[in-house]
């Protein structure tokens, strides 16, 4: 789960969680000067999360082993996307973010459906990956699905705790956690490489070649975060030099991971990929042995917990945010002001829990729901990218936009969610509340909106 939010006071799942208070505050680099390496590190801690842990058996459930392809087909796809991004920091350092970047093409209703899209799809995104920690924990204790739903609630508990108690993960930590992903990945995809067997690629299609545009719907769960761009861009000493090339970098990292994994496990796991809920875990195996159980359990714990963390810390300051410019009616206002922001979160999250319990909704459609939503708020900002670059970037943008849309279109049914979202926020607005700071990102996002 690694998104940076629509507004700056909403984090990713890679860097500072407090993103929200702009370039300073960027993966606890305050006063420092950013240079490709450096800046490469937080892009790639923006764009990994651990839902990456799950979508491998999403993915190949729904396409089989031509989900390789969906995966690949989305790295392509996140080239002019990275790029535009980066272009827009480039040309506005520190400038905000999807919903700056949204009022100033768009004006501030539009603005406002962006800042809907991310809050309201939070509860389904901290769910889902509180969910994908747990199933590793649950597997490696052998609990069972009552243990697994034991583990992510008392996660979700602590992670609400954290941040009511002002506890907050430092960037350096996140980092850290993005490392430990990382490494994860690597060493899962060498200790399962040389058990690839050409027979588990067939049938390439088993379900046909629509399933590759249904596994693309749930794996753009896996390809947000490249607007971090936009956010780390005031840290770069020369960002118009600086901030394509980590960007470039970033795309190398995260492509090569991405599709190291996708091919081990369709290629070691076969029909087993679609059924395990925990792939890395197998696929470690194959090197590690019983140790690989352990191991995924308490490293998919605390990437779990760092990621909903930062997830919940960044929708309590998007709300107070929300509330301020008049984009929540006032019953949610009020409560999204509530106990450090957190109160509407948290009943949110907990009325999702209930429906995802009452109605038996597994991880896959948790994350087509929050993946919809997503997409939508990148869709906004390439969109206004395409009123602000010029010349080949803004070629770069119009392709970006185009391609953003065809991945919402692979969500299907899934576009009802950010459709009725959008349509509640334009008729919810009222008029703004002042800023309880002056200089809040409320004030910064409305001065900079059309009329």
């Amino acid at each position: 789960m690694t998104y940076h939010p629509c507004s700056a006071p909403a984090p990713g799942d890679g860097g500072s969680t407090d993103r929200a208070s702009g370039p300073p505050d960027q993966g606890g680099v305050r006063g420092h000067t950013l240079g490709v390496a450096q800046g490469a590190a937080l892009l790639v801690g923006a764009v990994l999360g651990p839902g990456v842990l799950v979508l491998p058996r999403l993915a190949t459930a729904s396409a089989g082993p031509a989900s390789v392809v969906a995966w690949a087909g989305l790295l392509v796809l996140s080239v002019p996307v990275a790029l535009t991004f980066a272009a827009l920091g480039a040309r506005f350092p520190g400038g905000g973010g999807v919903a700056a970047f949204t009022a100033r093409a768009f004006g501030r209703r539009a603005s406002a459906v962006a800042g809907w899209w991310f809050y309201f799809s939070v509860p389904a995104g901290v769910l889902a990956g509180a969910l994908v920690g747990a199933e590793y924990v649950s597997t490696a204790l052998e609990s069972g699905p009552g243990g697994t739903w034991a583990v992510a609630v008392i996660l979700l508990a602590a992670s609400f705790g954290a941040n009511h108690a002002g506890l907050r993960l430092s960037g350096r930590l996140q980092l850290v956690l993005t490392g430990l992903l990382a490494a994860l990945l690597v060493v899962a995809v060498l200790a399962a490489a040389p058990h690839l067997r050409a027979a588990n690629f067939t049938p390439f299609t088993p379900h046909g070649w629509s399933g590759v545009g249904h596994a693309a719907g749930v794996l753009f769960f896996a390809f947000v975060g490249w607007e971090a761009a936009s956010h780390l861009s005031g840290e770069f000493g020369r960002p118009a030099r600086d901030l394509p090339r980590a960007t470039v970098l970033t795309l190398a990292v995260a492509g090569t991971l991405y599709l190291g994994l996708a091919v081990t496990t369709a290629g070691v796991l076969g029909g087993r990929a679609a059924l395990s809920p925990v792939p890395l875990t197998e696929l470690l195996e194959r090197g590690l042995g019983p140790a690989a159980h352990p191991i995924a359990g308490v490293a998919a714990i605390f990437l779990s917990f760092g990621a909903v963390n930062t997830y919940i810390a960044g929708a309590a300051r998007l709300g107070v945010t929300l509330a301020e410019a008049g984009a929540l009616p006032r019953p949610l206002a009020s409560w999204a002001r509530t106990g450090r922001g957190l109160v509407l979160p948290a009943a949110l999250t907990a009325l999702t829990i209930v429906v995802t319990v009452v109605y038996s909704l597994g991880l896959d459609t948790l994350m087509r729901t929050t993946s919809a939503c997503l997409a939508a708020v990148t869709a906004a900002g390439c969109a206004a990218a395409t009123r602000f670059l010029t010349g080949r970037r803004r070629w770069t943008a119009v392709a970006a936009t185009a391609f953003t849309l065809v991945v919402l279109a692979s969500c299907g049914a899934y576009l009802v969610v950010p459709a009725i979202i959008g349509l509640l926020a334009t008729v919810s607005r009222r008029t703004p509340s002042p800023p309880r700071h002056p200089h809040s990102a409320t004030t910064r996002l409305t001065s900079q909106a059309r009329p």
